[in-house]
């Protein structure tokens, strides 16, 4: 267990993060090396930074899970290679077969690798709205993916899950018990946490974000989004989270960029609103306390409009 130690620390600060690096693995279209975080327990670092071609669109956290009766992966990817890409690593880890794929959410980074898992005959689960999500909006997403990666997303198309629930769905391998869990309304339709209560981790998708500014979708329900972390997020009592963007670390680390940062923002947007300050003005709110956030620069002023479009009607 002492090798734990480094990594755990190390990923607790935003230092780790990495949106000025173009490719942290050349050896692979992988933006980084997938990392054992917890004994049996893999993730492999997205960029901390939007899509592009040289990330291969690897901007978010893929993961898995080593069993004796076989491997779980958390996220499809954002493409046929980038899925064909993390078996290949998994491969070099274990000789168990993939027997299970679980998409985070609806969004092309979760779901557009299930062309390639569809391949291997491995079972696919999402949240039926993150699938509802993926069946509307994937052409979309697969259309954004081509115009970023190029090649890279030549084999990719839209594959939707095999299999969805509505609360939950548990599924016991090797003895672990891994438990894909719908909390409540977070940052997208259908997102979904796993965790894994024999280990106290959780694999929160994007309802945790760490060393990147999370982004407010127009759908993005920022008062639920607190409500959700309050009411049932925290009450996992997870010691370790791998979280849907940032290296791995601890719900402290989470919290902070997270839960604080929506609390926050809708704090200044509240008081601007009292203020009767305008929309143009709402988009200046101070945020410098998170400027040091990768991302900030793209999202910080989206953020605070669509937050005061929310607020002006709550």
């Amino acid at each position: 267990m002492k090798h734990l130690i480094p990594l755990f620390v190390i990923a607790a600060f935003p230092a780790a993060a990495s949106e000025d690096i173009a490719d942290q693995y050349p050896g692979s279209i992988l933006y980084a090396k997938p990392v054992e975080f917890i004994p049996g327990v893999f993730s492999a670092t997205g960029a901390t930074a939007p899509p592009t071609y040289e990330n291969a669109g690897h901007n978010n956290n893929l993961s898995f899970i080593v069993t004796d009766e076989g491997v779980a992966v958390i996220n499809g990817g954002a493409s046929y290679e980038l899925a064909a890409a993390l078996h290949s690593e998994i491969k070099a880890v274990t000789a168990q077969p993939v027997v299970l794929v679980i998409n985070e959410n609806g969004q092309g980074h979760a779901m557009l690798g299930n062309s390639y898992w569809a391949e291997q005959n491995v079972e696919i689960v999402a949240h039926v709205e993150a699938s509802a999500e993926f069946e509307e909006y994937g052409a979309q997403s697969l259309r954004s993916a081509q115009n970023t990666v190029k090649e890279r997303a030549e084999k990719t198309t839209v594959v939707l899950p095999t299999k969805t629930f509505e609360d939950s769905y548990t599924i016991t391998l090797g003895g672990i018990d891994i438990e894909a869990r719908y909390l409540g309304p977070a940052h997208s339709p259908g997102d979904i946490v796993v965790w894994l209560p024999q280990k106290s981790l959780v694999i929160s998708g994007d309802l945790a974000f760490h060393e990147r500014m999370l982004p407010v979708f127009p759908h993005t329900m920022t008062a639920e989004w607190i409500e959700t972390w309050d009411n049932a997020f925290e009450a996992l009592g997870a010691t370790y989270v791998i979280p849907g963007h940032g290296h791995p670390t601890n719900m402290d680390q989470v919290r902070r960029y997270t839960r604080d940062y929506l609390v926050y923002l809708r704090d200044k947007i509240g008081a601007h609103l009292e203020d009767g300050g305008d929309l143009a003005e709402a988009y200046y709110v101070d945020q410098s306390p998170y400027a040091h956030l990768d991302t900030f620069e793209e999202l910080a002023t989206k953020n605070a409009g669509r937050v005061y479009e929310q607020m002006e009607f709550e």
